[in-house]
């Protein structure tokens, strides 16, 4: 199945009506425009939201001025329809630091709109960036918060709420066996090179596809297997953080370069 089939036709029509109109209102030129929820993570139910990540560029006369000025685009939520980005030049900003957010949009498997010349200038400059003590933390956080809150102190759990701890966590298993490779952001990409053990496979696999036909999975017995592996891979993930790495002063000047390029693109 085509990805893109997980967006109803006449939602991305919707979607790009809007993407149109803040090009039009706010005088920018969107450089990609992605999902970044759960119908990218690969685990939509019916009613997931829409949401609505991109990356634009303004006129250059914008930039050079002494006030201060917003770098986020945000339109009020309409329905299950949430559409917001990011000013290129913070977005190149948090990229080299890195900022793992704005990793998972360039890989996300669902692309509204993109400068594919741009988004695969920018991918290739995030690749190069020392993504590894950034994105454990990030994914750190995300699994061992969801798990805490959600899982650990209950008998019965809401089973929705697996995906959101087990998604970080097989990140994090994923940074520990791939490190040189950044994290992919669909579910399916990740479990594809992931080896899992047997029980906890069958029981993702009866999860997505109840959750793909249903709106609310309801409540279960926890999965111990399941458990055990979240839990094993926070705590590896705690010990193996180590200290953040200084920008690279050459991905600057790279970062710079770049945004110079896509300025004066439009």
């Amino acid at each position: 199945m085509n990805i893109m089939d997980v967006i109803p036709h006449d939602m991305r029509a919707l979607i790009d009506n809007r993407l149109s109109g803040v090009e039009s209102g706010e005088r920018v030129r969107i450089l990609f425009a992605v999902e970044s929820g759960s119908r990218a993570w690969g685990f939509p139910s019916p009613d997931s939201d829409f949401d609505v990540r991109f990356v634009y560029v303004r006129e250059p006369e914008w930039y050079l001025s002494i006030d201060a000025r917003r770098d986020v685009i945000e339109l009020p939520i309409e329905g299950d329809l949430d559409i917001n980005g990011w000013d290129l030049k913070k977005a190149l900003q948090l990229l080299i630091k890195p900022n793992p957010v704005l990793l998972e949009w360039l890989r996300s498997p669902v692309v509204y709109r993109a400068d594919r010349t741009a988004i695969q200038k920018i991918a290739a400059l995030g690749e190069r960036t020392a993504h590894q003590r950034p994105s454990t933390y990030h994914y750190l956080h995300l699994a061992e918060s969801q798990f805490r809150r959600f899982i650990a102190d209950e008998t019965e759990v809401r089973l929705k709420k697996y995906f959101y701890s087990l998604r970080p966590a097989l990140a994090l298993m994923w940074l520990r066996t791939h490190p040189d490779e950044p994290v992919p952001m669909a579910l399916p990409e990740l479990r594809a090179r992931l080896v899992l053990p047997v029980d906890v496979s069958d029981f993702l696999d009866e999860l997505l596809e109840k959750k793909a036909k249903t709106k609310e999975l309801g409540a279960g017995q926890r999965h111990r297997a399941l458990d055990a592996l979240i839990e094993s891979e926070i705590e590896q993930a705690k010990t193996s953080m180590g200290d953040l790495p200084p920008i690279d002063h050459e991905l600057v000047d790279e970062a710079n370069a770049l945004f110079r390029e896509l300025l004066m693109e439009r």
